[in-house]
């Protein structure tokens, strides 16, 4: 059952209780956890395991090995499904021995080991190119009941929009020469949708999600905030405390993935959360819950930040302003929740997140991929500051 606003937030507060008194007997928040990165649970460990399915499935899963597919590999084993990956073996290749692997590079149209096997579920995680969900389609669309295409809510033409469902207008262009991924990444998802349903018709599911985060990730779109709130003193907090944001855990995710599957779900989601509004204060206030820290929250406005060329989602992650960007915070899920899109409390995720930052090597912690550089932290904050006593 999806989770309520106060739900949510209210078992966010409790749960940060039990894991504050969980990190005293365990040696505190800035502990180094004993798991590496690929060990994280699925589900966090203090819920129970999931019931098994009624039928088990064979799920093929391209990728499943990255960020969200150990997540998916996990779910799907706990709820009884047999699970076969395929990709090219180079990425965590230790993951799952118990599993069926495959080996083939899609960036050479290499699926011969795919040839003349049946699954019942087929989940695309990688494809960027419509090219590969073409080559894929040769050797699978007669042998998959249902293909569940990974997307993103990139694939929109306006993000200045609020509350847009899955009707908004798409960005659209013709398939560039070039496969830049990061230069038409929106592009190029929207041009493999199109793809997936011509490829699979009738049996296609399009999942967008938006800002995936949690344990596993190495992004650090979302990791910056809990790594930032542990090393404690004055946090440049960026907009107005109200912004909305959206994010979803990689695991919430891929539970509604795996459960897309099971009942051969077809048409297309947004996904992200959580279900009623949650504000950038709410979302720091969640993730200064779970921690001991002397961090305090200054406000700066987007004008001012603006000035001094901090970044929306790249210095300052999650956050995008309102006034331009309300389409990546405010994105209608109604469709999802209605199929059981739901979301644990934002403090597991929190947390989680900030046990496996820690478990990180210490050169890999020294610079994270996302949010601003101290020093340009201290830059802004003393200008807005010099800036208030004038």
């Amino acid at each position: 059952m999806a989770t309520s606003r106060r739900t949510f937030l209210a078992s966010s507060a409790l749960a940060a209780l039990g894991l504050n008194l969980r990190c005293a007997t365990e040696g505190g928040a800035g502990r180094v956890a004993t798991n590496p990165p690929e060990a994280h649970p699925a589900a966090d460990s203090r819920s129970p395991p999931p019931a098994r399915a009624a039928k088990p499935l064979r799920i093929l899963i391209l990728g499943g090995t990255g960020f969200i597919g150990p997540h998916e590999v996990r779910y799907a084993l706990a709820r009884g499904h047999r699970v076969t990956l395929f990709n090219r073996g180079k990425t965590n290749p230790a993951l799952f021995p118990e599993v069926e692997k495959l080996q083939g590079d899609r960036a050479v149209g290499d699926y011969r080991s795919l040839q003349g096997r049946d699954w019942d579920v087929v989940i695309d995680n990688p494809t960027s190119l419509p090219r590969w969900v073409r080559q894929a389609a040769e050797t699978l669309k007669a042998h998959t009941g249902q293909y569940v295409f990974i997307s993103t809510i990139s694939v929109y033409e306006k993000n200045d929009t609020p509350n847009a469902d899955e009707t908004a207008e798409l960005t659209t262009a013709e398939e560039p020469e070039s496969e830049d991924v990061r230069k038409y990444y929106g592009a190029l998802k929207a041009l493999s949708e199109k793809e997936s349903e011509k490829a699979f018709p009738g049996h296609a599911c399009i999942i967008r999600p938006g800002l995936i985060v949690g344990p596993g990730d190495l992004s650090d779109r979302f990791t910056y905030w809990p790594a930032r709130f542990a090393r404690g003193g004055e946090i440049l907090a960026p907009g107005n405390p109200t912004d909305p944001v959206q994010i979803i855990d990689a695991r919430d995710l891929a539970e509604f993935i795996i459960r897309a599957g099971e009942d051969q779900m077809t048409g297309i989601y947004n996904c992200t959360g959580p279900k009623s509004r949650l504000s950038i204060s709410e979302l720091l206030g969640a993730v200064r819950a779970v921690m001991s820290s002397d961090a305090s929250l200054t406000w700066v406005d987007w004008d001012f930040l603006k000035q001094h060329n901090a970044r929306p989602w790249i210095d300052l992650p999650v956050w995008v302003p309102p006034q331009t960007s309300a389409g990546f915070a405010t994105r209608d899920i109604r469709r999802a929740l209605a199929k059981g899109l739901a979301f644990r409390p934002l403090a597991i995720t929190a947390k989680d997140t900030l046990d496996f930052y820690n478990s990180e090597p210490e050169d890999r912690k020294a610079k994270l991929r996302a949010g601003l550089a101290p020093e340009a932290e201290r830059t802004i904050l003393a200008a807005w500051h010099a800036r208030s006593k004038t």
